[in-house]
């Protein structure tokens, strides 16, 4: 079972995945680290949010 946390870790890559994109088209050099930024914490949050779900599946 999917819970928010990962939904939103997800959802946080994708945007992060194409303001990088975004940033290298247009040569930004700032929106291509604030996407890689982004990358990041949804992978964080979206693996707080495959902990939880363990944790919840064990108890």
């Amino acid at each position: 079972m999917v819970n928010r946390d990962q939904v939103a870790g997800i959802a946080k890559q994708v945007k992060g995945s194409l303001k990088q994109a975004a940033g290298k088209a247009t040569g930004n050099r700032r929106t291509q680290v604030q996407g890689a930024a982004d990358k990041l914490v949804g992978k964080v949050q979206k693996a707080y949010g495959d902990v939880k779900d363990k944790v919840r599946k064990t108890f």
